[in-house]
């Protein structure tokens, strides 16, 4: 929802408060991303916008800073740089307010809280933040009931608990996914726990992610849920199989898997430059197959589908083909293009981030045609059509 400069203006005129925050500059990143945070857990559900503007001190009044084209930039990364999770909707604009030019990050209630910056859930308390205790957390997973959620934070009618590694999510997940002093206190129970983080939904039926990260049987309630490797002696589907593998299990095991098998297929390639000079290098730069995989499980489609995803090591090249066409605003047409991206699976995207296996959204395309320039590989190439998404490498020999 877009304001208007009137009612930007009016709810500057009342000062810092549920709806408002005010910052001089960009120099406390921290705070800005804590005030995004907490507008979109909109704990006093105003159901409304709240605003962060950038150029205006604690009484409303203009600072005069600049409002740069690098500035806007900035705010705008804040979404997508993985600390604030579920990604928060919101806009960036310049806009004129109390007649100077301000900054202004227009943030939308959250469909699906808690919204948590780097593990903690921030909420607005009057003009102040704070970080929610565990009743107010309730009060937010609560909310859930009747969003309108992607498919991965839904409810699965086959899961429940019971389904979970409960034990093994407390002991290894837990701490990866949320600060260290909101665990320090210790206060929430383990059904807030998992309904928190989006594993289960406040009735206690596990989700599309909790089943995927911390699941007993994963395959048991999301049958497509695995990757299955193809070596050829050949260049084509009717040659013979030289090797198959079927990577099972939660996601961060069949990552590990996978990878694991990636490297082992690798071969190492000698390019003459001038006699009696060689260059050795790998037929295809590990990093560059590790991104495009790792962007398969992430953008995939696991709704709807029991085809898992494939990946064909052929001598001339590697293909890597997912169930689930392009998302949002990523068409058939932009696909790949730079800067150019959504998420269909935006629990999932942030559980892994959060794990360590995405370390910026949006660049995954970018950092392997990186790698394979570096290696003298060509571009990636992309067959796309509505329904799957297929990845073709070509090998250097």
């Amino acid at each position: 929802m877009t304001l208007s400069d009137e009612e930007i203006e009016t709810l500057v005129s009342f000062g810092e408060g549920d709806r408002v925050e005010c910052k001089e500059s960009l120099t406390d990143r921290d705070k800005v991303c804590e005030a995004i945070c907490a507008f979109a857990n909109d704990l006093p559900r105003h159901q409304r916008p709240g605003i962060v503007v950038v150029g205006l001190d604690d009484h409303g009044v203009p600072t005069g800073s600049p409002v740069t084209d690098q500035l806007l930039q900035d705010l705008a990364h804040l979404r997508d740089n993985g600390n604030i999770l579920p990604f928060p909707s919101m806009l960036v604009e310049k806009r004129r307010v109390r007649g100077a030019e301000v900054g202004v990050v227009t943030v939308e209630p959250s469909a699906s809280p808690p919204v948590r910056f780097r593990g903690r859930t921030w909420i607005r308390v009057g003009s102040r933040r704070a970080i929610a205790t565990p009743e107010e957390e309730t009060q937010l997973v609560e909310r859930r009931r009747q969003a309108n959620l992607p498919f991965d934070a839904q409810p699965l009618a086959s899961a429940g608990i019971e389904d979970l590694d409960v034990d093994g999510f407390m002991r290894e997940l837990l701490p990866q996914l949320v600060a260290p002093d909101v665990l320090a206190a210790n206060r929430r129970s383990r059904p807030l726990q998992l309904s928190s983080l989006r594993f289960t939904d406040p009735d206690g039926s596990a989700t599309p992610t909790g089943v995927l990260f911390a699941g007993i049987d994963p395959l048991a309630h999301i049958p497509g849920a695995y990757v299955q490797f193809l070596r050829f002696d050949g260049t084509g589907l009717a040659d013979p199989i030289r090797s198959e593998h079927r990577a099972t299990g939660v996601l961060a095991q069949v990552l590990l898997e996978l990878e694991e098998v990636l490297r082992v297929n690798i071969e190492t390639a000698v390019v003459f430059a001038g006699q009696p000079t060689e260059t050795r290098r790998p037929s295809v730069p590990f990093e560059a197959l590790q991104q495009l995989v790792r962007n398969a499980l992430m953008h995939r489609s696991y709704q709807g589908t029991n085809a898992p995803i494939r990946v064909s090591w052929f001598d001339d090249r590697v293909e890597i083909q997912s169930p689930g066409g392009p998302f949002g605003q990523v068409t058939v047409e932009n696909f790949g293009t730079p800067g150019m991206a959504d998420y269909r699976n935006p629990t999932i995207a942030g559980v892994l981030h959060q794990l360590g296996y995405v370390q910026r959204f949006g660049v995954g395309i970018e950092i392997a045609r990186e790698r394979l320039a570096a290696n003298g590989n060509s571009a990636p190439e992309f067959q796309v059509t509505p329904s799957t998404v297929n990845v073709v490498v070509r090998t250097v020999r």
